[in-house]
């Protein structure tokens, strides 16, 4: 599938904004399963000065500089990109979970990508006894690590309400827990830091998932949003293979990567610093459509 991604947001000041830099995390991933077509980020106003690297886990990152001042500010992303990930087949279960713990603390790679890089704890992804306890009702002795994985984002799915004022981007990852509620960043937090808890390797992912409008209804012009969901390793096999709590899937052709990290810190879409003494307003305006589909 190819999809035509758009993601526009917008900063509104109450006072001039001096100075702003940005970094931009909006270049989707290219990997095996994804291939990126092209890509461009317009900044209004235009940057002094912009700078591109590759970061820690291979996402691709912009930095830019404005020293106009302003009181508002647009970035807007537009990719085109073709996903040919793999639906996970029948029988495609996987080792029990207790191997796949030992495979991951055994080996010894040091990729970017490797296992090892996703087991310890982080400020945002914390091991916590009653996080880890949680997850442990799902990963029973023997049980395959598909099998528990899946149970357990069903469960998360059941289990709490998805609230979008219930929580912020800072909010700990045991706050949403205690309260049963919160967004996707919320329940991916909460299932990595479950999942480290025993021993396995999960990494938190930042892309886009594929919706579609109810029947008969046209798709309303950003009506998308940015989602998250959890990469969790399972074993040498298998490779890593996505888990989306919130809407209790394993991610196949309908969900399109940005940058994957070990939490929300590594991978925001948009991070950075603006000098100025009044209040921001943000708006975000996403759109994923299918190349086969009218577009808005």
């Amino acid at each position: 599938m190819i999809y035509r991604l758009r993601h526009l947001t917008t900063y509104s000041y109450s006072k001039p904004v001096t100075f702003a830099r940005c970094a931009l995390r909006l270049s989707p991933q290219q990997s095996q399963a994804q291939s990126v077509l092209g890509s461009d980020i317009t900044i209004r106003p235009e940057p002094s000065r912009t700078s591109r690297h590759i970061g820690q886990f291979g996402e691709r990152v912009i930095t830019a500089i404005i020293e106009a001042p302003h009181r508002e500010l647009q970035i807007e992303a537009v990719s085109d990109v073709a996903v040919t990930r793999p639906a996970l087949l029948p029988g495609m279960a996987g080792p029990a979970w207790e191997t796949v713990r030992e495979e991951a603390f055994g080996s010894m790679s040091l990729d970017a990508h490797g296992p090892a890089q996703f087991l310890y704890p982080t400020v945002m992804a914390p091991v916590h006894a009653a996080l880890t306890a949680y997850v442990a009702d799902e990963f029973t002795p023997g049980r395959s690590i598909v099998e528990a994985a899946h149970a357990l984002s069903r469960r998360i799915r059941n289990e709490f309400a998805y609230d979008p004022d219930s929580t912020s981007v800072s909010t700990p990852a045991i706050e949403a827990f205690r309260a049963r509620r919160g967004v996707c960043q919320d329940f991916a937090h909460i299932m990595i830091a479950g999942l480290r808890g025993l021993g396995l390797p999960a990494a938190y992912v930042s892309g886009y998932i594929r919706t579609l409008p109810p029947p008969g209804q046209p798709r309303l012009e950003g009506a998308d949003a940015t989602h998250a969901w959890v990469d969790l390793w399972c074993g040498h096999g298998l490779g890593w293979i996505g888990f989306d709590p919130t809407n209790a899937l394993i991610v196949a052709g309908d969900h399109i990567v940005l940058a994957t990290g070990r939490d929300y810190a590594d991978v925001a879409p948009i991070g950075g610093v603006v000098l100025g003494p009044g209040d921001q307003k943000i708006d975000v305006a996403v759109d994923v459509i299918p190349a086969d589909e009218d577009r808005p």
